[in-house]
């Protein structure tokens, strides 16, 4: 049975399922601290201290100040004051433009193929409002015919709520769309309690099936 049988419409996480930071987080917030006269920062440390300060504050930031102060908790104690009042506005910046980021060499032919047997495509994203502009410059919106991001609809994965708003702008029913991203618990988990169907992306996966794929490219293949 193909994973695409009786699906009208595939949606997308974006972070680390069509893209990813690169070289790293730690890397970016190095070189933006060593342009603020602060080198020699581990980029290796700074991206632990990064994932640290984003699970404290549950893994999902929609605003502006909430990132400040993820920023602020990385850097504590590093810096003579606070990073939010010195490095914060040009390393948000940063994170909008094309060369703090990776597309996944799997998406515009995944993306293609899609198109070609005539499905719908759509982004489902826990994200701030830096993601359409990102999109847009990454030449990535013009595939998609819905893009609903978490800060817009004001409830983020795995809440029915930012399920239902995609299933609304594509006019498909819930079981006739496929939902894919690399968080169990926010991408498959949540989509399927809202009634659409999921699949993880997992890179590293050494043994894919039907619920989780190591390339976006296995979408297209027959299984």
């Amino acid at each position: 049975m193909n994973r695409l049988d009786g699906i009208r419409a595939v949606t997308f996480d974006v972070g680390n399922t069509m893209i990813e930071v690169w070289p790293s987080v730690g890397h970016i917030y190095a070189e933006e601290a060593a342009a603020h006269g602060h080198a020699g920062f581990s980029p290796e440390e700074l991206t632990r201290r990064f994932r640290d300060a984003f699970r404290a504050h549950g893994g999902n930031v929609n605003t502006k100040p909430e990132w400040a102060r993820i920023v602020t908790e990385t850097f504590a104690d590093l810096l003579p004051k606070p990073a939010s009042e010195e490095i914060f506005p040009e390393l948000y910046d940063r994170f909008t433009q094309a060369n703090a980021w990776r597309v996944f060499t799997d998406v515009e032919p995944t993306l293609r193929g899609l198109r070609e047997r005539g499905l719908k495509l759509g982004v489902i994203s826990n994200w701030d409002d830096r993601l359409r502009p990102l999109l847009h410059t990454l030449r990535l919106v013009g595939w998609f015919d819905s893009i609903v991001v978490s800060c817009e609809v004001g409830a983020s994965k795995p809440a029915p709520a930012i399920f239902a708003t995609a299933v609304k702008e594509l006019g498909v029913p819930a079981a006739g769309i496929l939902h894919v991203g690399d968080s169990f618990e926010a991408d498959v988990a949540g989509a399927t309690a809202a009634g659409l169907g999921g699949v993880q992306i997992d890179r590293r996966a050494t043994n894919p099936g039907a619920a989780k794929i190591a390339s976006l490219l296995d979408l297209i293949r027959p299984t």
